[in-house]
């Protein structure tokens, strides 16, 4: 039985960053993150135990190297509650070297090769008409829309992929947190 989660995005402006902010019937915890125009995006999300699978993955993947140079990239981060919710034993799969290539397509699918903060990221959806498509660096398209009121990633099997919490700010771009990892097709 899948559990219907309740999510609001309320943006709250602060001096140096926007944060969205979001909820469910269950209590939530969240990390405090700190934004550092000092470290790197792998830096940062390696600073965070909530990153855990992400992290060892990107390094089992090579990715490490290109996430960080120069960028600008923004990276839709899944947490490690979002690779709990895949099936049984595919973290452990994908993280075998013979199925490298597959790892590097899916951890490449949430990368955007261009920095696009919360601010921007409802401002296109809403002039575009409610949908945006992104090119990743993996090569293929993400779906940005908003429905009921919440910021929605679609990936290519139409999957979709609340963001939980945003503007997670590093050297060479920004992290925002999503709640499932997303697949290229």
């Amino acid at each position: 039985m899948k559990k219907v989660l309740i999510f609001c995005f309320a943006v709250v402006m602060t001096s140096t960053t926007m944060i969205a902010q979001c909820s469910s019937k269950k209590t939530a915890h969240y990390t405090s993150y700190s934004n550092s125009h000092h470290q790197d995006i792998v830096d940062v999300a390696a600073s965070s135990g909530d990153f855990a699978t992400l992290v060892t993955a990107v390094k089992a993947a090579g990715l490490v190297d290109v996430l960080k140079s120069e960028g600008p990239f923004t990276v839709f981060a899944p947490n490690n509650i979002a690779f709990a919710k895949l099936p049984e034993g595919t973290v452990e799969s994908l993280l075998q070297k013979e199925n490298k290539k597959t790892l590097v397509s899916i951890l490449s699918y949430h990368v955007i090769p261009a920095k696009i903060t919360a601010e921007s990221l409802v401002n296109t959806i809403k002039a575009t008409g409610g949908m945006v498509e992104y090119k990743t660096v993996q090569g293929e398209t993400i779906v940005a829309k908003i429905i009921n009121g919440n910021p929605v990633l679609i990936d290519q099997k139409g999957n979709k992929s609340f963001i939980l919490k945003t503007d997670i700010n590093g050297s060479n771009g920004v992290i925002h947190i999503i709640d499932r990892v997303v697949m290229p097709s």
